[in-house]
């Protein structure tokens, strides 16, 4: 991902942005291979042997060669990945949304980890853990001094395996270890609740094999709830993406049938689709379709969507769909742009190559690559501003990343003097504490752009940012 910002609060969830992509469900027919270029393998395979037989040290084979292959597919885009059998495992638990540990929603906090949120009906939220607790210790190794990547992989472990957390409760001032039996945890991609009596608000975090389902779910009880709901917030903000049919099924349940959703167009014929608002092109087996429970109001309702710079891949593919449509309002901040497809082919049992194969486009035709879904309405994170927006990672800002194929990049100069500019802000909000320094967490009272949102479904006055622009791709003339 090129520099790394090590920082708290809504910053670095920017940061992150596009780790997740869009990934295609279909398989793709190998197209006919061109000749092979024989000097370049030759040198390839006389490499390979000066290394074996000449390096200081014995090499693993195995190694060097899946080395070399990592090498070729990462020099391609950022997104293109081989996938060793580690990796590859962890590629599925992302995208199947399930994995083996105690289940819990964490973040850090002055080094220790910090439970946002236990997921219902999972190990630890039986055991009691709750929001806020810190995890002092997993088993006998101090979490002080652990990035968090280490603390997620020291929990997560085999199913019916044990793990000792030591945890401090701030309110109660007390310590006292906790054991837990991890088991497969199903995470949950959506959110939602009714904010106040005819606005809903649901969050979807990440587009899974469970995203669709728990999706009508929560518009379920939503309406369930209040039958005569006035207005929605679809929120966006830092969804890396996911799966490709689900975005289009959550776009579906807004949009009139059979409407284009999105187009993708690559080197291969199978490359070239178009998918629409129907089940045939989001349901990626046989089976009910969710989305025919779904209340028939949910294709009138106002509708506003709250995007960021954390909103990448899948979630672009909604926020433009329902934006070329104008089906929706879209607020917030201009998205990652992601705007490429990922397919998976498999190589063996346990590895495999996820690669770029397509570019998609909005119904509109236009390509989000590199530029992102700019907002209708651009809404600051605060009542006092974005003063760290500049700093976020966007596709653009990515080595080797992908262009748009629709026009060349030109750098803005402005972005760097914004850079440096909240570089030094930045270097301010350290000095305060972590409760100072943190941002409100979507969804609650004090999210301001939550605020703007339903201001908006009401006809009232929204706080339009007065520092947001566009960051534009200017086409050059070859």
């Amino acid at each position: 991902m090129g520099h790394k910002l090590k920082i708290t609060g809504w910053v670095a969830l920017g940061v992150v942005a596009g780790a997740l992509t869009t990934v295609s469900l279909q398989t793709v027919a190998r197209g006919t291979l061109s000749p092979l270029p024989l000097e370049e393998l030759q040198q390839l395979a006389a490499v390979f042997g000066m290394v074996k037989s000449d390096y200081v040290e014995p090499v693993d084979e195995k190694k060097l060669i899946t080395d070399a292959i990592s090498g070729m597919v990462s020099s391609l885009d950022p997104h293109s990945q081989y996938f060793d059998k580690k990796s590859f495992k962890e590629f599925k638990e992302g995208t199947s949304g399930k994995f083996v540990g105690v289940g819990i929603e964490i973040t850090q906090e002055d080094g220790l980890v910090k439970v946002v949120s236990p997921i219902e009906g999972s190990p630890a939220f039986r055991a009691g853990l709750k929001p806020n607790d810190l995890i002092t210790k997993i088993d006998e190794t101090a979490v002080k001094g652990l990035s968090l990547n280490e603390a997620v992989k020291r929990m997560r472990g085999e199913p019916a395996t044990k793990v000792l957390l030591t945890i401090f409760r701030k309110d109660e001032n007390r310590t006292f270890p906790v054991t837990i039996i991890r088991e497969e945890i199903k995470q949950q991609s959506v959110r939602g609740k009714l904010i106040e009596p005819g606005y809903g608000w649901i969050r979807v975090s990440q587009f899974q094999e469970r995203t669709v389902d728990d999706f009508a779910k929560k518009v379920d009880e939503i309406y369930k709830q209040d039958p005569k709901i006035k207005g929605l917030v679809l929120d966006l903000r830092n969804d890396p993406g996911g799966l490709l049919n689900a975005a289009v099924a959550i776009s579906a349940s807004f949009l009139p049938e059979n409407v284009t959703v999105v187009s993708t167009n690559g080197q291969t014929p199978d490359s070239k689709q178009i998918f629409k608002a129907t089940p045939r092109d989001y349901l990626s087996r046989n089976g009910a379709d969710p989305l025919k429970t779904l209340p028939s109001g949910l294709k009138n309702v106002p509708l506003i969507v709250l995007v960021n710079e954390g909103s990448a891949s899948a979630s672009e593919i909604v926020a433009g769909a329902l934006q070329d449509h104008k089906r929706a309002t879209i607020m917030g901040s201009q998205t990652f742009g992601k705007g490429s497809v990922q397919t998976f082919r498999p190589l063996g049992a346990e590895t495999g190559l996820k690669i770029t194969t397509s570019r998609y486009y909005t119904p509109s035709g236009k390509s989000i690559q590199a530029k992102g879904v700019v907002p209708d309405i651009m809404v600051d994170e605060t009542e006092q501003g974005s003063p760290f927006a500049a700093l976020r990672m966007r596709e653009a800002d990515l080595e080797k990343h992908l262009g748009s194929g629709q026009g060349a990049e030109v750098k803005d100069q402005n972005r760097e003097r914004a850079r440096e500019e909240a570089i030094k802000r930045l270097e301010e909000e350290s000095r305060k504490t972590p409760a100072e320094r943190r941002a409100p967490e979507f969804g609650s009272e004090k999210d301001f752009q939550l605020t703007q949102a339903l201001n908006q479904l009401k006809g009232k006055p929204v706080l339009v940012s007065k520092t947001l622009v566009e960051r534009k791709e200017e086409k050059k003339d070859n």
